[in-house]
């Protein structure tokens, strides 16, 4: 006991916020008297259980749901309108067909969609069990007479108290998730720092879903990670979908007289990685300063310099102005010095060999990276 006394008095973001939902629960609790607090502690226990339901109900109404949904998205044949297209409409396309395409998102919004309509399906009743519980004769009036009393309002601070160490505890669960499957995102550091938190989660939270969560916890986030980076082409290729007159006419420029997918690929291969310089301050800035300047395509062609995603967004549009089905990988490439950084390449389809082929337009200067034999050795793409 003294031990978490102690920690308590430790005080950092956490412990604070944590001491101001007790603090908080104890005054509506003194001010309630205890058959207000008494009426609310439950509100609260059965609320929590009804979230936990709801939670259940709604995971399997995604996972029976994604299937349809996923069937019914692909029969509708979207199709993005010609012309340059305005931020809420790349923002809609990108959604509904990373709806379609991406598993994991599929399931997210179908649970969250779910938990929402259980909830409102469910909160209706937490009243009328609540009248069940407390409907003996006369209860309003005795409620109203032992609310004004002294020793009413101390009982009413208790059972305040445990209704704020349930939320408290409650808070520490949300965390103790979020910090397990997310343990390089915003905050997360300085929650596991905290000694509140680390206390809770040691003794409490693990012995509960600790095993569970050091199982899947890092599948899960790996998964989460990929299928981020996948959303994230996917909105590349909404924003680059509509493509230049200037970039159109120098793709097919460089492909004229060519016949094979292949012969298109490589010429659009030499020419974008010796025309395009890569952009070392752009590279530095975001490596050093973590400052990052997002640019389009149309951008890379005009400065003829940018980085690896630049190369490959300028690429994959070219190709497809030269009829090419293509698309842009990210994951990791070989930096020369042993070591491992983000990269970005291309991968073109050769439908009439029926393969995709894996190029590099960034690194064309140091070398073949055109399909070439040993190109999974210094490139590995998320999955």
């Amino acid at each position: 006991m003294n031990d978490w006394i102690q920690t308590f008095a430790t005080l950092e973001p956490v412990s604070v916020l944590v001491l101001l939902i007790l603090a908080v629960s104890l005054v509506q609790g003194l001010r309630r008297g205890a058959a207000g607090s008494a009426r609310h502690l439950v509100y609260f226990i059965m609320d929590v259980v009804w979230m936990v339901a709801a939670l259940l109900l709604a995971g399997r109404a995604a996972a029976f749901l994604s299937h349809p949904v996923h069937n019914w998205l692909v029969q509708r044949n979207i199709e993005l309108p010609q012309g340059e297209i305005g931020g809420l409409t790349q923002l809609w396309y990108t959604l509904i067909t990373g709806v379609r395409d991406f598993s994991m998102l599929r399931f997210g919004i179908l649970f969250i969609l779910s938990y929402l309509v259980i909830r409102l399906i469910l909160n209706p009743l937490i009243p009328w069990l609540m009248s069940l519980i407390f409907s003996s004769g006369g209860e309003r009036a005795r409620y109203a007479e032992a609310r004004s009393g002294f020793l009413s309002r101390i009982a009413g601070a208790l059972l305040g108290g445990l209704h704020g160490l349930g939320r408290g505890l409650m808070l520490m669960a949300v965390l103790f998730i979020y910090v397990s499957l997310l343990p390089a995102g915003p905050l997360a550091a300085d929650i596991s720092s905290s000694p509140l938190y680390k206390k809770a989660s040691s003794e409490v939270l693990e012995r509960v879903a600790g095993q569970v969560l050091a199982e899947q916890g890092p599948v899960f986030t790996q998964a989460v990670e990929a299928e981020f980076k996948r959303i994230l082409q996917r909105k590349y290729e909404i924003i680059d979908y509509d493509v230049p007159d200037q970039i159109q006419e120098a793709a097919v420029h460089v492909t004229r007289g060519l016949n094979t997918e292949e012969e298109k690929a490589r010429a659009l291969y030499e020419w974008i990685g010796s025309r395009i310089a890569y952009d070392w301050d752009k590279a530095n800035n975001y490596e050093q300063r973590g400052i990052w300047k997002e640019q389009t395509p149309e951008e890379t062609f005009a400065s003829r310099k940018g980085v690896c995603i630049d190369v490959s967004r300028l690429y994959s549009m070219m190709a497809r102005s030269a009829g090419l089905e293509v698309r842009v990988v990210t994951g990791l490439g070989a930096n020369g010095r042993g070591g491992w950084g983000p990269h970005a390449w291309n991968e073109v389809l050769l439908a009439d060999q029926n393969k995709w082929i894996p190029l590099d337009a960034t690194w064309q200067s140091s070398g073949d990276w055109f399909n070439t034999p040993d190109f999974d050795k210094t490139h590995i793409a998320d999955t």
